[in-house]
C-alpha cells in the first residue's frame, strides 16, 4: 500500500480564506441594511402621505360645511373608523343635526348623527341618552349603524337611508301596503351622491 502525503494547507492560506469569506459577507450586510433603510423610508413616506390627504380632506369639507376644523376632523376620522365613506358621513350629519353635537328631536334622537338612544344600545349595552351628547361616541355609534344597514340592504344606500331615517318597521310597513317608503330623505341626502356607501 502506497500513502501519499499532502501538504496541509498553510496558515498564511487558511487566513486568506476567511478574509476572503468575510469581504464576500460585507456587500450581502450592507445591501440588507439599505434594503430596510429603504423599507422604512417608503413606510414614512406612505405615512406622511395619509396624514397629507386627511389634512386636505378636513380642509375641504370644513370650507364646505363652514364647521370647524375640529369639528370637521371628527366625523371624518369617524367615518374612515367605522368604514363609511366620508362624502356620506358629512351629508348624513349635515340634514340630522347641521353639526349641532346637542341636536335633540321631538322624537327623542339625539346629538350629530341624530341616535335613537335604543338604537345606540344594539351597538353599546346601556349607555344613557345624555352619554350620546358626546360627539366622537355619538359619530362612532351613528356610522356604525348606518354601515350595517348598508349592508344589510346589499349596497342599496337609499334603502339604508331611509330606514335609518325611518326605522325599519316604518319602510316595511310601508312596503308590506305596496306604498313607497320615501319620505325624500334619501333624494336629498344623495343628491348627486354616486358612492358606494361604505369603504370596505
Amino acid at each position: 500500500m502506497i500513502l501519499v502525503a499532502y501538504p496541509s494547507p498553510s496558515a498564511g492560506t487558511a487566513e486568506a480564506a476567511v478574509v476572503s469569506n468575510e469581504a464576500s459577507s460585507a456587500p450581502l450586510s450592507a445591501t440588507a441594511s439599505l434594503r430596510a433603510e429603504l423599507a422604512s423610508a417608503r413606510n414614512q413616506l406612505s405615512d406622511l402621505q395619509d396624514q397629507l390627504n386627511r389634512a386636505n380632506q378636513i380642509i375641504r369639507y370644513s370650507s364646505r360645511y363652514g364647521v370647524s376644523a375640529a369639528m370637521t376632523a371628527k366625523v371624518y376620522d369617524a367615518a374612515i373608523s367605522e368604514n363609511v365613506d366620508p362624502e356620506l358621513a358629512f351629508r348624513l350629519v349635515k340634514l340630522e343635526s347641521d353639526f349641532n353635537a346637542h341636536a335633540l328631536s321631538p322624537a327623542g334622537a339625539v346629538g350629530l348623527t341624530q341616535l335613537m338612544p335604543a338604537t345606540a344600545r344594539f351597538y353599546q349595552k346601556h349607555i344613557r341618552r345624555d352619554q350620546l351628547f358626546d360627539a366622537d361616541l355619538n359619530l362612532h355609534i351613528g356610522f356604525r349603524y348606518l354601515h350595517s344597514l348598508v349592508v344589510r340592504y346589499h349596497g342599496q344606500v337609499d334603502m339604508a337611508l331611509l330606514v335609518y331615517n325611518r326605522g325599519e318597521l316604518a319602510v316595511q310597513a310601508a312596503t308590506a301596503q305596496g306604498k313607497n317608503p320615501t319620505n325624500g330623505y334619501d333624494r336629498i341626502l344623495m343628491k348627486g351622491y354616486k358612492g358606494p356607501g361604505i369603504i370596505d
